[in-house]
């Protein structure tokens, strides 16, 4: 896909103040279309405020992404012609804690964004962006298809699910002509900036600026580890391939590394480590947590064969870019210098 398409096109985005929702905004620009985010405010520490991401967009808005009738006032304002929906409850362990507001977050603040988009008249493609965690797992050592069946065991993985099947319900229920909906599947994106609470790569980074062993739950759980920048690109082919092909509407793919690619959790840390320049020498956290999936891959065929999308960053590419942007930054590079040269990169290895 052509991602010169993309330049003075009007594009909504969902969610725009997270991790990848900030990688997003940033790609988008550099691809010179039209950004306008909705989301709900984000902390200080995160990539979004450290890069000033909201002076590089045209509409930064706030709210939250249940309420049908602001976020129908924000997209009529925006007129664009996509519609990227990523915002989200996304923590596994968070959502063990808040089960139904992440059920409500997740399945409602979906439903609302469909019937928000549908009611604009200039919006032609929608991407909901749910998770790899969205199958039923039964641990197989092979990627899991679009055609295998949902599940979900912790509240956000199920939550997931049944974003699946409102945007399943909603596309087919409530067609309008030049309107196309899509889900998007991916899941343990990496990349520098990573506030996320809870999560691997910040506790592992932390601990390597404090000169400490980092601490890790699970050290055996496998998980298909890939760069924000694979999924971002995915999710803006199928943008641009709604657009052209309406027999794509209310279809689902998988936008996931090589199976090659999978690392178990002490493998990652092993590598960041060794990236960081120094060995990581992490220590089992005596508290593994309620329930999460130790084998998770799936396969992305679907999107390489009829997208003609293919990741192009190897999993250890990603790693050392983590650890390059880190690093970048704490000797005084601009957290959005670093951000853009990485984009920049990434954008040569697909050309």
């Amino acid at each position: 896909m052509d991602f010169a398409h993309l330049a003075g096109r009007s594009i909504f985005v969902t969610g725009h103040t997270g991790f990848k929702g900030a990688w997003l905004c940033l790609l988008l620009e550099r691809l010179g279309a039209e950004v306008h985010g909705y989301a709900l405010e984000t902390p200080a520490d995160f990539l979004f405020q450290r890069a000033q991401v909201g002076r590089r967009i045209a509409t930064d808005a706030r709210g939250d992404i249940r309420d049908v009738e602001n976020v129908t006032a924000a997209i009529a304002a925006a007129k664009p012609e996509i519609v990227l929906h990523l915002a989200a409850q996304s923590l596994v362990r968070e959502s063990y804690a808040t089960p139904r507001e992440t059920f409500s977050v997740n399945v409602d603040g979906t439903l609302a964004v469909l019937e928000a988009a549908r009611a604009v008249p200039s919006v032609r493609s929608v991407v909901v962006v749910t998770t790899d965690k969205v199958y039923r797992n039964d641990e197989w050592h092979w990627g899991y298809r679009e055609i295998d069946p949902l599940g979900g065991d912790d509240p956000y993985s199920a939550s997931k699910a049944a974003a699946e099947l409102a945007a399943h319900s909603f596309a087919v229920s409530f067609p309008r002509d030049g309107f196309t909906v899509a889900t998007a599947r991916a899941g343990n994106v990496i990349g520098g900036g990573d506030a996320t609470p809870d999560a691997l790569v910040p506790e592992l980074v932390s601990a390597f600026r404090a000169g400490r062993a980092p601490i890790i739950r699970r050290p055996g759980a496998r998980r298909p580890w890939q760069h924000a920048l694979e999924p971002l690109t995915g999710y803006l082919t199928l943008a641009l391939a709604l657009l052209e092909r309406p027999e794509l509407h209310d279809t689902a793919w998988n936008f996931g590394p090589a199976a090659e690619d999978g690392l178990t959790v002490a493998e990652f840390a092993d590598e960041l480590g060794a990236s960081w320049g120094q060995s990581a020498d992490w220590k089992l956290d005596p508290d593994a947590g309620p329930h999460e999936a130790g084998l998770l891959m799936v396969d992305s065929s679907k999107a390489r064969a009829e997208l003609a999308w293919q990741p192009r960053w190897r999993v250890h590419e990603a790693i050392a870019s983590v650890a390059e942007w880190e690093q970048a930054v704490d000797h005084g590079v601009d957290p959005l210098v670093a951000t853009q040269q990485q984009i920049e990169d990434y954008l040569e290895a697909r050309r």
